[in-house]
């Protein structure tokens, strides 16, 4: 049976004593601040794998959400949340509305609220590009941002 990397978010900073607890029931990593785990679970899918992740831990841990930590063949991360229930009955009556698995309608509903940001960080920064233009020419403004990029610290793009 594979076994799948899962990072865990934490509603807040877990106690030394709740992280041995659970780490008697599942092996975890956390990182400095206990908000954020790491576990290796074994299952057929990463859907099993993270439902089988809530179910052993979520008494032990204040799990926000449960995350596949590696994109897979389509570069999509599953998303596990476990909503209160008047967010759960919400989204069941949205998604029977509109005909739709409740997890249909909340992929939707993520898809099109990251594209709609995407587009204002493009609005943003096309804002920004014109404003320094009107006080530059274009070769100094590229001059300018290829000698900003090639002196950043290596960081991990979004």
């Amino acid at each position: 049976m594979p076994h799948h990397a899962l990072e865990i978010t934490l509603t807040r900073p877990a106690s030394a004593n709740a992280l041995g607890r659970a780490a008697r029931e599942l092996p975890l990593a956390a990182n400095h601040d206990a908000t954020r785990l790491m576990a290796l679970v074994a299952a057929k899918t990463p859907q099993r794998a993270a439902q089988r992740l809530r179910h052993r831990l979520d008494a032990r841990l204040p799990i926000d959400v449960i995350t596949t930590h590696y994109p897979d063949a389509d570069h999509a991360v599953l998303l596990n949340v476990a909503f209160p229930p008047t967010a759960h009955a919400a989204l069941t009556t949205g998604a029977r509305h509109a005909r739709q698995t409740p997890e249909h309608f909340m992929e939707l509903a993520l898809r099109r609220a990251l594209t709609e940001h995407a587009n204002q960080e493009i609005d943003r920064l096309h804002q920004a590009v014109r404003e320094l233009l009107a006080h530059s020419t274009p070769a100094y403004l590229l001059a300018a941002v290829g000698h900003v990029l090639t002196r950043l610290p290596e960081r991990p793009t979004p």
